[in-house]
Formats: structure tokens, C-alpha cells, sequence
């Protein structure tokens, strides 16, 4: 599955609210998120209007990869409407 393209650093945000992250703090233009679902695990993002793909790709490995779940699993419950 691919990734999707023109994703902002807040969509993302929001969309991993879904698996349990919440902003913990802002340093100027990155959000620092955080879980606790599965263990704790932190991510930081950056609030640009469209992620690069390379940047939206290695965050979704880092997720799932707490989440002990595959990439494509990761991208389907994140971006898409089911």
C-alpha cells in the first residue's frame, strides 16, 4: 500500500490520535507526541504543510514497529475512511 502524498504534520497528528497519541509539548515548528497504548512511545513531527514522503515513511515504520504490526496495517488504519 502506498503512502499517501500532501499529508501535513497536523493531519498526522490527528490521524495518530486514532491508535492513542497525543501532543505532549511544541518546540517551535515540531509536535512531540506520545502513547502509552502498547508501552509508552514518543514521536516527534514535523508541523510542515506536506511531510516528505521519506519523513511520513519512516514515521509509519516507527509506529509500527511499537505497535508490532506491519507498515501496510499502519497506513490502513491511519488513512483510510472504513
Amino acid at each position: 500500500m502506498r503512502l499517501p502524498r500532501d499529508v501535513s504534520g497536523r493531519d498526522l497528528a490527528d490521524a495518530l490520535a486514532l491508535l492513542g497519541y497525543r501532543v505532549t509539548r511544541q518546540t517551535g515548528s515540531h509536535l512531540r507526541l506520545t502513547t502509552t497504548q502498547h508501552g509508552e512511545h514518543h514521536i516527534t513531527i514535523p508541523v510542515h504543510h506536506s511531510l516528505r514522503t521519506g519523513t511520513l515513511a519512516a514515521i509509519v515504520k516507527d509506529v509500527a514497529e511499537h505497535f508490532e504490526i506491519n507498515r501496510e496495517e499502519v497506513i490502513k488504519r491511519l488513512f483510510t475512511d472504513t
